[in-house]
């Protein structure tokens, strides 16, 4: 009887372990991964040091991409308290990167950007602040990054000004995975969650 005990004992056993492994096996396989909404057109921009960067200083990087303006009173300040938040879990990846771009060009000088990157203690290793002609700033904007309408692009540059509060997620291959709110918490953990699910592809 007790021999009987222990064999039905271990065959549960067993079969608990089997069905834990599937659980876990099936939960990890199924698991949904960020979706493919774009891809980044080559750019050329300058850092906030003076050197020239391009798309192929960011390959297999994740990054976050951001357009704000030094002057802003209003909602920029508020994104980049929110993106020292992300700059400081994951400044010391060297496979991760922020880039932040004017929209203001004609104001945001190099020197003037450079300031502004080390009031916010930004290095640039992992985040970078870039101005370029407005044209191709707001071209990478509406047409790589999805962060305004791509019609307005028909507008006179010149009366143009783009203000928005988005970012944009970056995987390695250069393609975008996911557009956030950078003023919303739960958009900005969601993408703290996100980028480190890039981090590990």
């Amino acid at each position: 009887m007790n021999k009987k005990l222990i064999r039905y004992l271990v065959f549960f056993a067993v079969l608990l372990l089997a069905f834990y492994s599937a659980l876990v096996y099936f939960t990890d396989f199924e698991k949904v991964k960020l979706p493919v909404i774009n891809a980044v057109q080559a750019f050329s921009f300058t850092r906030h040091d003076g050197k020239q960067v391009s798309q192929s200083d960011v390959k297999n990087r994740v990054y976050v991409a951001e357009y704000f303006f030094t002057t802003c009173k209003g909602i920029c300040p508020k994104m980049n308290k929110n993106m020292k938040e992300i700059y400081a879990a994951y400044k010391s990846d060297p496979e991760f990167l922020i880039i932040s771009h004017t929209v203001n060009p004609e104001t945001d000088s190099i020197p003037v950007l450079k300031h502004y990157a080390d009031s916010l203690g930004a290095q640039t290793d992992n985040w970078w602040f870039v101005t370029g002609s407005k044209e191709s700033l707001y071209k990478t904007a509406r047409e790589s990054y999805l962060l305004d309408d791509p019609k307005n692009s028909s507008i006179n540059i010149n009366e143009q000004f783009l203000h928005t509060q988005f970012f944009t997620l970056v995987d390695k291959q250069g393609r975008v995975r996911g557009i956030y709110d950078g003023i919303k918490k739960d958009e900005v953990k969601q993408l703290l969650i996100d980028i480190k699910e890039l981090l590990a592809e």
